[in-house]
């Protein structure tokens, strides 16, 4: 039965006015891109503008069998309000979904639920339907497709003459990806049967009379558009038939894998076309046109590239996308002799797009954590916990309704009991820093464990959650409507797609570097923080943090130095003996300690305790924080 547009989700995209005139920002032109694609009409499309736009304005610009609406950012859902787009909404107001990656993936699962027979739009999420589904933080392809690509894109757009003579870092480093082995899940099996393909093409000279260095550079460099291009395309039709597995000969089944040739880089992320080069296929359309118009001269440096986007365009369907958004798509030549690989020195240029994680001036250690610790209390350098303010405060469990419960979760009676003693600190805390209109943040949500409590609790605040993996935050939301709660929102996206102004921000257990985060999420909207960290083993440099965080700390420790720190700050399980569990309770503390200090440098009064009682979690440390501005206005 056919949706009505009330009950449709909405899709809602970015126009950005630039001198006064409306255009489409990348991410808006990938959406519709992909919406073409697919051919997807599960939503109702939504055009958000600053300023108000006339309807034929941007008709020009737009895909063809995509009906598109225009509204002005006022009249968009508060909640939505609080998120960068792309967006989609339901049809609730209540539950968003907010990100590039995230909604392109919800587009593809729309379209797989309306026609179960397109797998050619399921098969975009890759293998184990991963494709794109980490966050940028700690995935180079959703960093480069939602950051890195499109942001070096328009930058150059803007000022095309000027950014000609030196090709972006993202462009080098997506030149170099394209340059790399491919891996599959299948390896073996299919570089077997390239194997094969090539002997049956008379190659047997090379196999009887070269050694294997030199078989293997035969190997390697034939065979171009062949096997992997095919199987790639094969695999894109709709209703397409597995072939039939059969077991290669003996002769194929003896080849050391080491002696197998290699496999072909088809697409952008290996052998199969994937959500990654549909992110890309736009943004580096536009690229090469304003190359070719500026600068044809630099496409010689980028030969890898335009061999991709060549494959590309034999995709069932990319065409026909494309001349719907109309974009005109043609074979881009290098001038001049085109290499068959980059040069050293290019791809080298594309590692600035990662940075340097660790710094050179490093100086030697001695391994374990007691030299570091022992040099830390030298430096006048311990962790000191402050009291806990109301470590018998507890939530009513026995009188609340049963959704509130962690029980309500697949847990055993010991696991809901730690849980519960777990949200009694978060919640108490935010308690007491809550006043009435507040908006409280749950990031890292999960569940909804935490965001549910602090709903229930706080019926005169706003608490919106944030999580970005689907299943849990619908298992949130469920619960939420089993309650009846009105003072509730959801949102589906990695933390940086959250803009909007919130008072409090609070995470029970998030992993590794997503405390850091969060702290600085709040640090930035001037709210108060209430985390617990976890996973102090993952914490490692990215592009947005170094480590140590603090002054204090950098002076004092290496970055390799502070690894030491976290990687035993994760032994604290009950199972430890006793001395290598206080130990672990110590770099616990010294790596909050310097987060502590780091957030204390932007004008934050933050406090380091234990949750009541202790056993409730091996990772019992929680991390309370005010703007000094706020502390001093509420004493």
């Amino acid at each position: 039965m056919k949706q009505s547009d009330s009950e449709r989700s909405s899709l809602y995209l970015e126009v950005c006015t630039d001198d006064e005139e409306p255009s489409l920002p990348l991410h808006t032109s990938i959406a519709l891109f992909l919406l073409s694609y697919c051919e997807c009409k599960s939503f109702n499309v939504l055009l958000v503008t600053p300023a108000p736009v006339g309807p034929h304005t941007l008709s020009g610009r737009l895909p063809q069998s995509v009906d598109v609406s225009i509204i002005s950012s006022d009249d968009a859902p508060s909640l939505l309000r609080g998120c960068r787009l792309p967006a989609v909404m339901d049809g609730t107001a209540r539950y968003c979904r907010a990100g590039l990656a995230v909604v392109l993936r919800h587009i593809i699962a729309k379209t797989a639920e309306a026609d179960p027979r397109r797998k050619d739009v399921v098969a975009l999420l890759g293998f184990k339907n991963t494709c794109l589904k980490a966050c940028a933080e700690v995935s180079q392809w959703t960093r480069l497709c939602e950051l890195g690509i499109p942001s070096a894109v328009e930058e150059h757009l803007r000022n095309p003459g000027e950014q000609c003579t030196h090709l972006p870092p993202a462009v080098l480093h997506l030149e170099k990806k394209l340059g790399e082995p491919v891996k599959v899940h299948n390896d073996d099996k299919i570089r077997r049967q390239k194997l094969r393909q090539q002997k049956q093409k008379g190659d047997g000279e090379s196999a009887k009379g070269q050694e294997n260095s030199e078989s293997q550079s035969v190997l390697s460099s034939q065979g171009h558009d062949g096997l992997e291009l095919r199987a790639a395309l094969e695999k894109l039709f709709v209703g397409a038939i597995p072939h039939p597995t059969t077991r290669e000969n003996s002769e194929i089944r003896k080849v050391k894998t080491t002696d197998l040739p290699f496999l072909e880089h088809v697409f952008a992320e290996g052998m199969y076309f994937t959500l990654t080069d549909v992110v890309l296929l736009p943004c580096i359309y536009r690229y090469l046109c304003s190359l070719k118009a500026h600068a044809a001269s630099t496409l010689s440096q980028l030969p890898l590239l335009l061999r991709w986007y060549g494959r590309v365009q034999e995709v069932p369907g990319v065409l026909k996308a494309a001349q719907d958004c109309r974009m005109v798509l043609s074979t881009v030549q290098a001038p001049g002799p085109c290499p068959s690989a980059p040069a050293a020195k290019t791809i080298s240029a594309g590692q600035v797009e990662q940075g340097s994680l660790e710094r050179t001036t490093d100086v030697p250690f001695v391994g374990g954590p007691r030299p570091t610790m022992t040099k830390l209390k030298e430096r006048g350098i311990e962790a000191v916990f402050v009291p806990h303010p109301c470590p018998m405060w507890a939530i009513p469990w026995d009188n609340l309704p049963g959704a509130v419960n962690p029980t309500e979760g697949k847990m055993s009676d010991a696991r809901a009991m730690r849980k519960r003693q777990q949200l009694n600190n978060l919640v108490a805390m935010v308690t007491e820093l809550a006043r009435p209109g507040y908006t409280v943040v749950d990031f890292c949500s999960g569940g909804g464990h935490v965001g549910i409590a602090l709903a229930h609790t706080l019926p005169y605040c706003q608490v919106i959650l944030i999580e970005n993996k689907e299943e849990s935050l619908v298992r949130a939301k469920d619960r939420s409507a089993e309650l009846g709660l009105a003072n509730i929102g959801f949102i589906q996206a990695n933390l940086d797609y959250f803009s909007g102004p919130f008072d409090i921000g609070v995470a029970l257990h998030a992993c590794g570097v997503a405390t850091d985060m969060v702290m600085e999420h709040c640090i930035q909207a001037g709210a108060a923080f209430v985390v617990s960290p976890c996973c102090y083993g993952f914490i490692q440099n990215t592009m947005k943090f170094t480590f140590p965080r603090s002054k204090r700390f950098q002076e004092a420790l290496s970055y390799k130095e502070h690894m030491v720190l976290c990687r035993f700050a994760d032994q604290t399980a009950i199972q430890l003996p006793p001395e290598r569990r206080l130990i672990g309770k110590q770099c616990m503390g010294l790596v909050d300690l310097d987060r502590s200090w780091a957030a204390e440098a932007h004008g934050y009064s933050v406090q380091l305790m234990t949750m009541e009682p202790e056993s409730c979690s091996p990772k019992n440390n929680m991390l309370v924080g005010v703007a000094r501005e706020n502390a001093t206005a509420e004493e």
